[in-house]
This record gives structure tokens, C-alpha cells and sequence, in this order.
């Protein structure tokens, strides 16, 4: 039975490691997006133009540091 909860914890482990790289490198952003645009009724850009218009929105925020070019 040791070996079992062992084998567990190690899952959910790598679960929560999977999860927050995903949270750091903004992976999730997209999903988050999706829903609630659907939610609102919004028509749902694709991945390409949301990360486009994630990146241009960065650039513009001072707090984001800006651009240098």
C-alpha cells in the first residue's frame, strides 16, 4: 500500500509542476480567454490572433516594461 500513495503523490506532484510552468508561461491565458468570451457572447479569436494581440497589448503597458524597438 506504500508504494501505491507513493505512486500518487508523485502524480499529483507532477500534475501541480505541469500546471503552475503552464501558469508562468502563460499557456493557460488562451484557455481562460476562451471561456470567457464564450461566457460573454463574444465571437472567440483563434490562438494566433490572441497571442498577437496579447504580445501588442504587452508592448503598449508601461508596467510590462515596453519595447525597446
Amino acid at each position: 500500500m506504500v508504494r501505491g500513495g507513493v505512486l500518487e503523490r508523485a502524480r499529483r506532484g507532477a500534475a501541480w509542476v505541469r500546471w503552475y510552468v503552464g501558469e508562468l508561461n502563460g499557456e493557460h491565458a488562451y484557455g481562460r480567454y476562451v471561456e470567457h468570451a464564450r461566457a460573454s457572447g463574444r465571437p472567440v479569436l483563434s490562438r494566433q490572433e490572441f497571442e498577437r494581440d496579447r504580445l501588442d497589448r504587452r508592448g503598449r503597458d508601461p508596467r510590462e516594461g515596453g519595447r525597446c524597438c
